[in-house]
């Protein structure tokens, strides 16, 4: 095979190491040559293109970092075709795609310092896709690697790793399958000196696994930062100039003197809307007094405002002990929460915490209507709980366009989802397809928690048997590098001046989900070790108000809820009670009014409101698929006359032949003598011969 060249003169560099385990190698120079970086990643037979392009000069009018961060999944990666019928392009990327966009994005805007306003665009894609080697962590690497080649200032190279609970044991990077077994299944990124992210499903792991966990897991992204490193180095990579967008200390200055004596009380006392409503007072004060002229540009002002607005809030929790609404460190904002508030929906809940609100429904449907996933990891697998997140721009105060999910919708809710499928019973135990969807009525921090909470009590007051209920919260960190405080459930205020928002949730005996997003270069495990414990102590808080609302799920599903039960058959009846062209089954929920999904194990699922139309079905298919016993007794009718006998259907589907001499105790010269079509007779079945046909007997059922 002829080697490739790099038309562009660029030296084509790699380099090889071991990530937990497996054979590693970084490349750089050989794909992608017109982009400003591109380091191709391959581990076992998975490999992820990572692209990085970064603009020479700032974004005109950005108060805001221009990062974009993409995962592109690519079917043909798993030798697969989309299953759609329709669109076979890759077209808008899967949930799971979008969450992991997430993950890599998460630990690297933190690394870039503040007042870059540099438009990045960092792209992942799969180029093949081998199921044992999942390639999250491979992207995260391979963007980072870019990153790191293209000069600009990112105080990184990041690796992520997932770490599993297999068998008892933690496991760095464990295979697809392993996953499926495992009770955790987190995701950790960091740099060389610290975590940067955190993600995490569990199944009521505790605090001290968790903080394991951790370690173990930033212990095992050291070879893959070292192996960017060498990368780098044998690149050669030349920083790039650069610019920050921050006020001019003339400015600065001007609004210090303004606010000087003004901050204090300002900063703290009463609820969100009170609090905003000084501050904005405040700062619509500072205009007026400090920009005479229209046509002079606000907006380093209000950077600058809200620069001090936030050493004002950070000061006061370090220093002073006060947060905004004057609540000590540990201490929840006050709780309130009611079941059933929706009377024609299976279940609902509204869960408020301070001045954030969550309504949460819960919606059941037979098996049947479970999603079907159809991505380059996934093939035809069945999802039965979903929960969805949709917060609308009132809930902030704001005029918002009614528009899809987008990615932070998306993120918050699959956090919900991981904290509530640890409690949702197996479908072999409780056989719906379950969905809940939040409703954010109003945010002021914590909404993604807020949601397990409602969606808790909403599963409850569907009567879902829940294995345990759920509590929620999200922790803060104000920290000045020698000291810290961990804050307990965060409001909005407090998230916007803090540097971490690290989000808990699970039952009384354990931790089901975990999120943890920053905005400094890293915090160290002893932190996270006093957020797990605050954070403890608060969920069982949130959790008892939970159960003083609703202590246990209801005994009944909701009259408007589908009833559905279930019963196995052989396999090789399948047939016999879908019918020729299905016209068995059609005939059975027609005249039943009931749903009805068969398995391929044999399974029948059957869904009806009305428990009578259920019996009615289960006694059809039972019926059908109930073997023929050689000395019982059954009604039949006869469907046929020949000359030597009479053919009987005794069982739905099932027929035999009464032959001319079992038909009466006396000689019967013809056959119409004694029976004839559509009679209804008792038959007795005598034998079934070696050609499975039954023998039946007329005389001796008497």
């Amino acid at each position: 095979m002829a080697k490739i060249t790099n038309p562009f003169g660029k030296e084509i560099v790699s380099v090889k190491g071991e990530f937990c385990g497996r054979p590693i190698t970084l490349e750089s120079g050989r794909l992608a040559f017109q982009a400003d970086a591109a380091v191709l990643v391959t581990c076992g037979n998975s490999i992820v293109l990572g692209v990085a392009q970064v603009a020479d000069k700032p974004v005109k009018g950005a108060d805001y970092f221009p990062l974009s961060v993409d995962y592109e999944e690519k079917m043909y990666a798993a030798g697969k075709i989309s299953g759609s019928r329709f669109v076979k392009r890759e077209g808008r990327p899967s949930d799971d795609a979008i969450q992991t966009s997430r993950l890599i994005d998460r630990p690297i805007r933190p690394l870039f310092p503040k007042g870059y306003h540099n438009e990045v665009q960092a792209l992942a894609y799969v180029l093949s896709f081998d199921p044992e080697v999942k390639t999250d962590s491979l992207a995260m690497l391979a963007v980072s690697a870019a990153l790191t080649l293209t000069g600009a200032p990112f105080a990184g190279p990041v690796a992520g790793v997932r770490v599993g609970l297999v068998n008892g044991k933690l496991k760095v990077y464990p295979s697809s399958e392993e996953i499926k077994e495992s009770k955790l299944d987190l995701t950790v990124a960091g740099t060389k000196d610290a975590i940067m992210m955190v993600e995490a499903g569990a199944d009521e792991v505790d605090e001290e696994t968790m903080l394991d966990a951790l370690k173990l897991a930033h212990e095992s992204i050291q070879p893959a930062i070292k192996l960017q490193q060498e990368l780098a180095k044998k690149v050669g990579v030349t920083p790039r100039e650069y610019e920050l967008v921050l006020p001019e200390d003339r400015i600065q200055k001007q609004v210090e003197a303004f606010m000087k004596g003004k901050l204090g009380d300002k900063t703290r006392g009463g609820e969100k809307q009170e609090y905003d409503a000084r501050i904005k007072a405040l700062e619509e004060a500072m205009i007026t007094e400090l920009v005479k002229d229209e046509e002079t540009d606000k907006a380093p002002y209000l950077e600058a405002f809200d620069y001090l607005v936030k050493k004002e809030v950070r000061r006061s929790i370090l220093e002073d002990g006060l947060r905004p609404d004057g609540r000590g460190p540990e201490d929840i904002r006050p709780l309130s929460s009611e079941v059933g508030v929706l009377p024609n929906v299976h279940g609902s809940a509204i869960f408020t915490r301070g001045s954030t609100q969550a309504l949460n429904v819960t919606t059941l449907a037979p098996t049947s209507y479970a999603q079907m996933l159809d991505t380059m990891e996934e093939n035809d697998t069945e999802k039965y709980f979903i929960h969805h997140y949709n917060m609308p721009g009132f809930s902030t105060a704001e005029i918002q366009r009614p528009r899809g999910p987008g990615r932070r919708e998306i993120g918050h809710g699959a956090l919900a989802e991981r904290a509530l499928q640890a409690v949702v019973p197996p479908t072999t135990e409780f056989p719906y397809m379950i969905r809940t969807v939040s409703e954010i009525l109003s945010s002021n921090g914590s909404t993604s928690m807020a949601s397990v909470c409602s969606g808790c009590l909403s599963l409850m007051d569907a009567g879902v048997p829940i294995k345990a209920p759920v509590s929620g919260i999200a922790m803060g960190l104000m920290s000045d590098g020698a000291k810290f405080v961990v804050l307990s459930d965060i409001q909005g205020s407090e998230d916007f001046a803090g540097d971490m928002d690290f989000k808990v949730a699970g039952t009384s005996n354990g931790i089901t989900a975990l999120q943890m997003d920053i905005k400094i270069q890293g915090i160290t495990l002893e932190i996270m070790k006093t957020a797990l414990e605050q954070a403890k102590t608060g969920r069982a808080h949130i959790l008892k108000h939970m159960l003083e609302t609703l202590p246990q799920p209801r005994a009944d599903l909701h009259p408007n809820a589908p009833r559905v039960e279930s019963i196995k058959i052989d396999v090789d009846q399948i047939r016999e009670v879908i019918g020729k062209g299905g016209e068995v089954i059609q005939k059975i929920t027609a005249e039943t009014g009931t749903e009805i999904d068969i398995a391929d194990d044999g399974t029948i699922m059957i869904a009806s409101k009305d428990r009578d139309s259920i019996e009615a079905a289960k006694k059809w298919i039972k019926d059908i698929t109930a073997k023929p016993e050689i000395g019982a007794v059954y009604t039949g009718k006869v469907v046929k006359v020949i000359e030597i006998g009479a053919f009987v259907e005794f069982m739905p589907g099932k027929d035999g032949m009464v032959h001319i001499s079992e038909l009466a105790d006396h000689r019967v010269e013809r056959v119409e003598d004694v029976v004839k079509e559509g009679d209804e007779v008792k038959v007795k079945l005598i034998a079934i011969d070696d050609r499975g046909r039954n023998n039946l007997s007329i005389k001796r059922a008497k």
